[in-house]
């Protein structure tokens, strides 16, 4: 972890609170379920849940707990009240649960699909929250949600890859992870799990596509994101894999962070008023006109001229340098207009004004872990300490 000065601390403890606030209000109180969005005056938009927003929001309590920004105990009961809910009473198939549900009821909405990678984030956030709160009830109910998924089933048939999902009206998604972005989470649990582990050939199955821009070569999936949830909470720092590629995944995240800004940088010519050395980043968000997942390089998605600060907060881990000095730019140059309960808008346009009315809780949780880990490693290390992560560590990385 690259040292702060008592500045940049201070901005983003202002941030990190402000972005814990999201989890602390839009938690279902009788489920813990966390809203997929909310407006950034604090309104809720709807009742609907994100399974993987509620995976950031565990977290989200630990740091809250270890920072004192809320009474440790309150966020004891508050992981409790989640992980009964989802140990005793959420719908799953096979351990596997729907993406997005009804806050109050866990009732499944919008006709989605049991969600492989949203389980997933779910599932890093109940080991995480397991291990930083010494609780038998905590640790009895995060194994029990974790050992009944069932990784083996969503592998379909295929020895190696696992599927995208499962909708009970037709089955399994036609889609597998098959190619690097945000899979290594998923893949990292299947190979760690105690019940229903996957053969270690999965962790080689999937493409490692590279790209070479501005002098930066790496792995690539187009918006900046996939660069960072898995690294939310495995600490990557100082490994490469023992058999090839002998991919050091976090020097990967860097390099793609790097040029993302002289991606960012690039469009200057086309949006002066949005990019610039000192105030940059494009990652899924909302627009102006609906939501996109887009970013670069390669060039994807209709770019307007937005910037997505979840895009760097979500990179401070990995480049503070670059990262700390867009965030505080884009506070200091548009202040209120973009920055208020919960910290930043989803996304803004300073070439047309518009400016997102909502935040959005994966956004605000990127965010807010990435900070974290820049600042104490905190979530790195309570989620290594879980013996599943860990071994499949091991069996990745060996013993360094």
């Amino acid at each position: 972890m690259t040292p702060l000065s008592q500045r940049d601390d201070a901005f983003l403890e202002d941030l990190s609170r402000r972005a814990f606030r999201y989890f602390l209000e839009h938690a279902d109180p009788s489920t813990g379920l966390v809203l997929d969005r909310a407006q950034t005056d604090g309104t809720a938009r709807a009742r609907i849940a994100s399974i993987a927003a509620t995976g950031f929001g565990l977290t989200a309590l630990s740091i809250a707990a270890s920072r004192r920004w809320i009474e440790p105990a309150g966020g004891r009961e508050r992981v409790r009240i989640t992980l009964r809910f989802f140990a005793e009473h959420a719908r799953h198939t096979h351990g596997w649960f729907y993406h997005w549900m009804d806050a109050a009821t866990g009732d499944r909405q919008w006709n989605s699909e049991i969600s492989s990678i949203d389980t997933a984030l779910l599932l890093a956030g109940v080991v995480t929250a397991g291990q930083y709160f010494h609780d038998k009830e905590i640790a009895r109910l995060a194994s029990r949600i974790y050992e009944r998924v069932d990784f083996q089933w969503m592998l379909n048939g295929s020895p190696s890859l696992l599927s995208h999902g499962w909708k009970p009206e037709r089955g399994f998604l036609p889609h597998r992870w098959d190619s690097y972005c945000e899979l290594m989470i998923l893949y990292l649990l299947a190979l760690g799990s105690p019940t229903y582990a996957i053969p270690m050939q999965a962790w080689y199955a999937w493409r490692r596509p590279q790209i070479t821009y501005a002098g930066y070569t790496f792995i690539y999936d187009g918006p900046l994101f996939v660069h960072q949830y898995s690294h939310a909470w495995i600490d990557f720092r100082g490994r490469r894999e023992t058999q090839p590629p002998h991919t050091d995944y976090f020097e990967n995240s860097v390099a793609a962070t790097r040029a993302h800004r002289e991606f960012c940088m690039a469009l200057a010519a086309k949006y002066p008023k949005s990019y610039a050395p000192d105030i940059w980043g494009i990652s899924a968000s909302d627009s102006a006109h609906g939501y996109y997942a887009w970013g670069g390089p390669p060039p994807q998605g209709p770019i307007d001229g937005t910037l997505v600060p979840c895009a760097p907060g979500g990179s401070l881990m990995f480049t503070p340098d670059i990262c700390l000095t867009a965030l505080r730019t884009m506070r200091e140059r548009f202040g209120d207009r973009i920055y208020g309960r919960y910290g930043f808008a989803d996304a803004f346009n300073p070439s047309t004004q518009w400016v997102d009315t909502d935040v959005i809780g994966i956004d605000q949780g990127i965010t807010l872990l990435s900070a974290e880990n820049q600042r104490s490693g905190g979530v790195w290390k309570w989620c290594g300490r879980d013996p599943a992560i860990a071994r499949a560590m091991r069996l990745i990385f060996g013993s360094q």
